[in-house]
């Protein structure tokens, strides 16, 4: 993925699924989901185990997000991954996003069989402020 296409990418889309996000500060997930939320972006947090994160309601599953998603942003183990992108289809985001150290070439074949670019091993909020965005 070139910065061009992660500018569009990331300008044009206010709405981030994040699966995985986690309700504990210290995590990872958290303190990107709290960057994007500083920095404009609607975080719905997709995690099975907790009600709410950031002042936002969890979904059990991507199935259960009632309303268009621009971005699916993967914080699970590269063996989910594909499984999860599958999922996400349903969607139809812009993008399907797998997080720094999560990497999985089956999922982007099966984005790239549905048309939707995916990002792999990269972290948002780092791409983000590494763009100037």
């Amino acid at each position: 993925m070139d910065d061009q296409f992660l500018r569009e990418i990331l300008s044009g889309s206010r709405t981030v699924a994040m699966v995985g996000l986690s309700a504990k500060p210290e995590r990872d997930s958290y303190q990107v989901a709290a960057y994007l939320k500083e920095h404009g972006y609607r975080v719905i947090p997709v995690n099975p185990g907790v009600g709410e994160v950031l002042g936002e309601r969890a979904y059990a599953s991507l199935a259960d997000i009632p309303e268009p998603v621009d971005i699916v942003d993967i914080f699970r183990r590269p063996e989910d991954a594909p499984a999860v992108v599958a999922q996400a289809l349903v969607l139809k985001p812009r993008a399907v996003w797998l997080q720094l150290g999560v990497g999985s070439r089956e999922a982007a074949q099966v984005a790239g069989r549905a048309g939707i670019p995916v990002v792999m091993d990269r972290c948002l909020k780092m791409e983000h402020i590494r763009l100037g965005l």
